[in-house]
């Protein structure tokens, strides 16, 4: 496959509606917040996470897009399925001279069998090869910088953060069914926004994607991904969700042509009525400066 020879910069823009984009388990599950402004945060491991919940939908749980990171997974049952499938027995001395008479740690890869390693597991695991992993846990596969990189998500426009009163009619024992009779019914807590449009920023490096391998092929599910990792993950939590933009500036060069700031200053969202508080995309205007787009830059734009 055709390992990526560009470097690209791009925006991503997505919405919800009466729903919890991101709960932060520290603070009850509300809305994770920038206590000072008063924007609303979605982290980028939780972008990363629908991410690979999409291609893991879209390809199944088999090379070369495999999904390492994912729940409830045994890590390094992975990375010493690798030395396996290589035919690298850790408990024996390494075949490679070079790497020594003896094992200096035993069950744990050295010298040239760690490359071979990571290598195999860049070239199966989707995610390694994209994001990257720390592969130095067990048999060791040394670490892996990805060359695709995320930000934080954040809102606009500041968010109001609700919360919601919920009853239980169903009951788990007859205790319970006793206690409901009298008109004791459980109450719960749900939190939603009533509307947000958030904005992160993404970067994908092609010297750290020839380390990896990460390929045109991986960069089209990529793509893809990040224009439907939300049709997926629907549920009641998380009310209605979807990407709306994806900005993206392609540089004709590895290592760049103009400095990232400078590119995501050309993409400008704001409200339309800064009076009358937004509920829904429409009431945003985005707009792409593209006349100023630096030369050696070309722009695509995704939905």
């Amino acid at each position: 496959m055709r390992i990526i020879e560009n470097r690209y910069d791009f925006v991503i823009l997505f919405d919800v509606k009466d729903g919890n984009p991101n709960g932060d388990p520290d603070a009850g599950n509300l809305p994770r917040i920038d206590a000072q402004t008063g924007h609303g945060l979605v982290t980028d491991v939780c972008l990363k996470r629908k991410i690979r919940n999409y291609v893991t939908m879209r390809n199944g749980e088999k090379p070369p897009y495999d999904i390492f990171i994912k729940e409830k997974s045994i890590l390094n049952n992975a990375i010493e399925q690798a030395y396996i499938s290589l035919g690298i027995d850790l408990d024996k001395p390494p075949k490679d001279e070079r790497d020594g008479k003896k094992r200096n740690n035993k069950g744990k890869g050295q010298g040239s069998e760690i490359d071979q390693a990571r290598e195999f597991l860049c070239k199966n695991f989707f995610d390694i090869r994209t994001f990257g992993a720390v592969l130095s846990t067990g048999a060791n596969a040394g670490q892996v910088r990805g060359p695709v990189q995320l930000t934080f998500g954040r809102s606009i426009d500041p968010i109001v953060s609700l919360e919601h009163s919920i009853t239980r009619m169903a009951v788990t024992t007859a205790e319970e069914a006793e206690k409901q009779s009298g008109g004791n019914r459980t109450m719960g807590r749900k939190f939603t926004i009533p509307y947000g449009l958030y904005r992160a920023h993404g970067f994908i490096s092609a010297p750290l994607a020839a380390q990896t391998g990460f390929s045109e092929s991986d960069l089209e599910v990529f793509w893809e991904a990040l224009q439907n990792m939300f049709e997926h993950d629907r549920s009641a939590a998380r009310g209605l969700m979807g990407t709306r933009q994806v900005i993206v500036f392609k540089h004709g060069s590895r290592m760049g042509n103009a400095p990232v700031q400078s590119l995501f200053d050309l993409v400008k969202v704001s409200r339309k009525d800064q009076d009358k508080p937004s509920r829904e995309f429409a009431d945003y205007e985005v707009i792409v400066d593209k006349d100023n787009v630096p030369q050696g830059v070309s722009l695509l734009e995704f939905l």
